[in-house]
C-alpha cells in the first residue's frame, strides 16, 4: 500500500543572511570544483534561433560534464565540504534516481570516500549499472510504497552515516551554480536561461549565480507538465506535491522541492512553465539530430519549451536565450524508440 504524502514545514522566507551565506557557498564551490569539473561547451542551436528570438538561442551541454551531467558539481562539492569537516569518515549516504548517485559515487572514489545510494528499482538500468561501476553500494526500493527521504533516514540513522540529498542540501546547491557562472562568462549577452526543474538544485544553483552577478538575465524553471509541483508550489506560494508522476522524464520524479530550495525558488526565480511528454521527446529528437547530442528526457526540457512556445521569442534587440542540458544518461532503448517514434520500452 502506497504511503501518504507528508510534507514537511518550509517557508518562503529568504532573509539577507541566508542569501549572503548561498553566495559565499558559490564562491567557495567556484574554488573547490577549479580542475575538477569540465567547464562544459555552450553550442548555438540555429534551429530554435526563430523561436528564441533575440540574439539567437544556445545549449549548455551538461550531458558532457563528469558522469553525464551537472549532478557532479553539487555532489563533488558537498562531499569536500564534508570531508574538510571530518565529518565523512565513515562513509556518506543518499538517495537517487541515478544521475546523483552517480556523481556522488565518482566523488567518493576521487576522494576515497565511500558511498551507499538508496536507488528507486524502476530507475534506467544504464544508470544504475554506472553507479554500481564507481564502487557504490545500492540499496533499492519500490517508489510506489516507499518514500526514499524515509529509507535513507533510517538507513544513515542505522550506520551513522551524513547524508548528502540530490537537491535540497546548500553545498549542493553552491555546486550546481557554477553550471551559472560559466554561462554568464561565456555568454555575456544571455538574456534568459532555461533551467530543467526537478528538485530545483540546479534551478536554485542558477538563480543564485544570476543574483550574485546582478545580471538583468530572467532564470526560468521548466517542469513536465505531468511533474508539476515547482510550477504549482510558484504560482501558489504554497508547498505543493505530484506523488511518483508517470513522466518520461525521471530525473524529474521529486515529488516536491525542498526546505532550501523552496525559499530560493520563490524569491529568485523569474518564472516557471511545463511543457508536454511529446514535447520533451521533440526536443531530444532535434537535439541529437541537429546537434549530434545524446540528451536525457530531463535535460531535454529547455529545449522543450522553445519547441513548444511555453516561452514567447524575445525581442530582436534582446540577447540571447540559453537552455541548460541537465545530462545524457538515457537508456539505449528508450533513446532509440524516441528517435524512431515508436512506443516506449
Amino acid at each position: 500500500m502506497a504511503q501518504t504524502m507528508e510534507l514537511p514545514e518550509v517557508s518562503e522566507t529568504f532573509s539577507d543572511a541566508q542569501r549572503e551565506d548561498l553566495f559565499e557557498r558559490v564562491r567557495q564551490a567556484e574554488q573547490r570544483l577549479a580542475g575538477k569539473a569540465r567547464p562544459t561547451p555552450l553550442l548555438s542551436l540555429d534551429a530554435l534561433a526563430a523561436n528564441g528570438g533575440g540574439a539567437g538561442v544556445a545549449v549548455k551541454c551538461e550531458n558532457l560534464q563528469h558522469t553525464g551531467a551537472f549532478k557532479f558539481r553539487g555532489a563533488y562539492n558537498a562531499l569536500t565540504a564534508l570531508r574538510d569537516a571530518g565529518s565523512a569518515e565513515n562513509g556518506v549516504l543518499t538517495y537517487s534516481s541515478g544521475n546523483h548517485g552517480q556523481a556522488l559515487a565518482m566523488a567518493g572514489a576521487m576522494l576515497g570516500i565511500e558511498v551507499t545510494v538508496v536507488m528507486p528499482s524502476n530507475v534506467p538500468a544504464v544508470k544504475r549499472e554506472a553507479t554500481e561501476a564507481r564502487g557504490a553500494k545500492i540499496v533499492q526500493y519500490d517508489p510506489a510504497t516507499t518514500r526514499r527521504e524515509a529509507l535513507g533516514a533510517q538507513l544513515a540513522a542505522e550506520r551513522g552515516l551524513p547524508i548528502i540529498p540530490p537537491y535540497d542540501h546548500l553545498d549542493v546547491i553552491g555546486g550546481q551554480a557554477t553550471v551559472g557562472l560559466e554561462i554568464l562568462k561565456q555568454a555575456p549577452d544571455v538574456a534568459r536561461i532555461l533551467v530543467c526543474t526537478g528538485g530545483g538544485g540546479l534551478l536554485s544553483g542558477i538563480a543564485t549565480a544570476v543574483a550574485m552577478s546582478e545580471s538583468n538575465c530572467q532564470v526560468i524553471g521548466v517542469e513536465p507538465a505531468l511533474a508539476d509541483d515547482a510550477t504549482r508550489s510558484f504560482r501558489s506560494k504554497r508547498l505543493c506535491w505530484v506523488d511518483n508522476p508517470p513522466t518520461i522524464a525521471d530525473g524529474t520524479r521529486t515529488p516536491f522541492l525542498g526546505q532550501h530550495t523552496f525559499p530560493v525558488v520563490m524569491n529568485l526565480v523569474h518564472d516557471m512553465v511545463t511543457v508536454s511528454e511529446d514535447a520533451i521527446m521533440q526536443g531530444m529528437r532535434l537535439l541529437f539530430r541537429q546537434a549530434k547530442l545524446v540528451v536525457e528526457p530531463s535535460g531535454a526540457l529547455g529545449t522543450a519549451a522553445l519547441i513548444e512556445g511555453a516561452v514567447g521569442p524575445l525581442a530582436p534587440d534582446q540577447g540571447r536565450t540559453v537552455a541548460v542540458i541537465s545530462g545524457g544518461n538515457v537508456d539505449a532503448s528508450l533513446f532509440a524508440a524516441v528517435l524512431e517514434g515508436r512506443p516506449l520500452p
